[in-house]
């Protein structure tokens, strides 16, 4: 029998539940313990699903039993917990973002390449059937030359949100606020497809929520890539719902339209339907908000997959870092009013 893999998951709040789902479904993995600084919390959610609890995520590091830990805390905790948990040789599933800033995920960057440890970064979007499909086309060249591209962000989040959790809406907690913790997924699928980039410009603003948070609601931005492909951004949370993210590929024989997690292809003024939907467990039996997409537990698996067959993990620390790269361009070009 195969032996299990013994996880351990640290921050109980939002995106817990998905993460403790997907290990409690897989066969060869256990849940062992999970760990809050709020012990109420840690209790209640080691109760639900059989594990012990914690209130520092200290008592990891000396645990023979547990090999890898998933990250589900404040992002200005992310870089410092992941580089103590990798160093004790504990491979590491880090929401995103890896830092809080460039400077925390390049510090982390430098630790990862110095020990045997993973580190996987949660952009679940990759995993999405559209997204798989959209690299798929342009990997091929089905279309010819990819040349514009455009993503659309407009969620919903209201002061209720920032109050009830200090943290966010702060730098030097949050690191930022609509780029680094909503709209850092598309800008990451933005750059996947695209490959690498020239520059960025683009500004940031508080629009609504001023009065609330000392970071951005909303921002935009032109980016150049390298192979002359030109990518425009939107992205803001003072919209009245969350609405479902836009994606648009523009190639020379035709453009890839996603919407609502559906893809479309446009050629000769007809539209036809690429994708299905996902089903299943990665669907509506999944907790959590639909609008993140539903591929966290097809992310996870992978990873699991690939710790246990000794494989690198492909959303690594220097896959994690180019969205970070971009956001930290964007924010010097908003301050300088100069591209990057």
């Amino acid at each position: 029998m195969r032996e299990l893999t013994g996880a351990a998951i640290v921050g109980c709040g939002t995106v817990f539940p998905v993460h403790a789902g997907a290990v409690s479904r897989m066969e060869a993995a256990s849940l062992k313990l999970v760990v809050d600084t709020d012990v109420r919390k840690a209790k209640q959610a080691a109760a639900e699903y059989g594990c012990e609890a914690a209130a520092d995520y200290r008592a990891i590091l000396e645990r023979e039993d547990i090999q890898v830990v998933h990250l589900c805390t404040p992002h200005h905790l992310h870089a410092e917990m992941a580089e103590a948990l990798l160093q004790a040789g504990k491979h590491v599933l880090c929401e995103k973002p890896m830092g809080h800033n460039l400077q925390a995920a390049e510090r982390l960057l430098k630790t990862v390449r110095e020990t045997p440890a993973q580190l996987g970064i949660v952009f679940q979007n990759r995993y999405n059937a559209a997204s798989q499909k959209i690299r798929e086309i342009i990997d091929s060249a089905a279309l010819g030359k990819l040349l514009g591209m455009k993503g659309i962000v407009t969620w919903h989040r209201g002061r209720d949100y920032y109050t009830g959790s200090p943290w966010r809406g702060r730098w030097e907690t949050e690191g930022g606020g609509v780029l680094i913790n909503q709209a850092i997924h598309t800008l990451d699928l933005l750059q996947w497809f695209g490959g690498d980039i020239a520059s960025v410009q683009g500004s940031v603003t508080t629009d609504v929520l001023a009065d609330t948070i000392e970071v951005e609601d909303t921002a935009h931005a032109g980016i150049a890539f390298k192979n002359g492909a030109w990518a425009i951004f939107y992205a803001t949370n003072a919209y009245a719902a969350n609405s479902p993210v836009e994606l648009e590929l523009v190639f020379e024989a035709g453009t890839l339209h996603q919407r609502d997690d559906r893809l479309y292809l446009k050629q000769n003024g007809a539209e036809t339907r690429l994708d299905e939907p996902a089903s299943g467990p990665n669907n509506n039996a999944v907790p959590g908000k639909s609008y993140w997409g539903s591929s966290h537990e097809l992310l996870i698996a992978d990873f699991y997959d690939h710790i246990r067959d000794g494989r690198k993990f492909w959303i690594d620390e220097a896959e994690g870092i180019k969205s970070l790269r971009i956001i930290s361009e964007l924010y010097h070009s908003s301050q300088m009013r100069e591209p990057r």
